[in-house]
């Protein structure tokens, strides 16, 4: 038996499927956790979608932010649908489209294993929330989203304010805890997110920080697995496993093996995108 950990896929289904050739994946004893972003610019979205649902069984999805864009578009009207990219549209029109985002919509924001030792997230966490806060959000926006008023949810959560505070309610405080946990990687000391800045360490504003190195952050007695910060790349400090390397833009599609006694990481070539645009700023 293995469990693995797996970046963000973005609809890259051929080298889904080469990462788990690669780790010799066996869905009759295997386990895979993957960090979220499993649609939106690979152009295989709704193949990878529909290859994720068929393992569900052994299968534990993070929601990261294109896997919650998407969940909100299929709410809206047919018309503005059509208006979206080609990738996301496969996935809209498909015949299985009921099945497939009704599953999503179930997947957490956060999952978290005590006795394997590791907790997995999208994109970060608040600098004051341990591990127990941070179980208490995800549980709020979950219980919403697979409530009735769901839709009310995720016509509400885009906005980049406010930002976190305890003291927060309503749709401010489901787009506070949604923002965090999809699409936070640097912030002020106070937990501000800084959404503009996407680069790798080093390259964003003064007063800003990793949302791992933030002084005075909580402490958290869990390894954690996320991605979305295909610029960083792999990291491996401060108790986080940063696996987004950036498989939609060329780069590489990363396993990391959970319940290994060494650390042990599995990669393959990401999609190929010779001859596509130039890669610009990107969530």
């Amino acid at each position: 038996m293995a469990i693995w950990a797996i970046g963000d896929l973005q609809g890259c289904y051929g080298p889904t499927q080469r990462l788990l050739e690669a780790i010799r994946f066996d869905p009759a004893v295997d386990r895979l956790w993957f960090c979220g972003d499993l649609v939106n610019r690979g152009g295989e979205s709704i193949e990878t979608l529909r290859l994720v649902h068929s393992l569900r069984e052994n299968v534990v999805s993070v929601l990261g932010n294109h896997d919650l864009s998407l969940l909100a578009i299929a709410e809206r009207r047919e018309e503005d649908q059509r208006k979206v990219n080609s990738d996301l549209q496969g996935v809209l029109f498909a015949h299985d489209r009921d099945v497939l985002l009704d599953w999503l919509r179930t997947c957490p924001l956060l999952h978290v294993d005590r006795e394997l030792g590791w907790m997995m997230l999208h994109a970060g966490l608040a600098p004051r929330w341990d591990v127990e806060l941070a179980q208490r959000h995800a549980r709020e926006v979950e219980h919403k989203l697979r409530g009735e008023g769901y839709r009310k949810l995720l016509r509400n959560m885009y906005g980049d304010r406010p930002a976190w505070s305890p003291n927060l309610t309503g749709h401010d405080r489901d787009r506070a805890i949604i923002n965090v946990f999809t699409r936070m990687r640097y912030c002020a000391p106070r937990g501000r997110i800084a959404f503009d800045e996407k680069g790798k360490p080093g390259t964003q504003q003064p007063g800003l920080y990793p949302w791992y190195e933030v002084p005075g952050r909580a402490d958290r007695d869990l390894k954690i697995a996320c991605g979305h910060w295909s610029t960083l790349g792999l990291f491996i400090g401060h108790g986080v496993h940063a696996l987004d390397t950036g498989a939609v833009w060329g780069g590489k599609l990363t396993a990391l093996q959970l319940d290994a006694e060494t650390l042990r990481v599995v990669q393959v070539p990401g999609r190929d995108v010779s001859g596509l645009p130039p890669r610009k700023g990107h969530d």
